[in-house]
């Protein structure tokens, strides 16, 4: 297994589960395909350079973490937030 894909992954995991369980949304099946292409893509990628390939991997996770990806669904970290003050 490449190091980009665990990064990949959790992006596409944490994804969904915010859109999905925390705020009640159907499923965005482009974001599991996506995820899955971004795989590849970086798997192969880490084969030219694999210190870019991880550090980019690394940035679509923090990027998809701190941005929202709908614009009516908050990103993960607002979700995280409201949770918080909340408790």
């Amino acid at each position: 297994m490449s190091r980009s894909l665990g990064p990949i992954l959790a992006t596409g995991a944490l994804t969904m589960a915010n859109q999905s369980i925390f705020h009640g949304q159907p499923i965005d099946w482009r974001v599991p395909i996506a995820t899955g292409l971004a795989g590849i893509g970086f798997s192969l990628f880490e084969n030219v350079s694999p210190q870019i390939a991880v550090i980019l991997a690394w940035t679509a996770f923090l990027t998809a973490m701190l941005t929202r990806i709908n614009p009516s669904v908050p990103s993960p970290v607002e979700s995280a937030v409201q949770w918080w003050k909340k408790g």
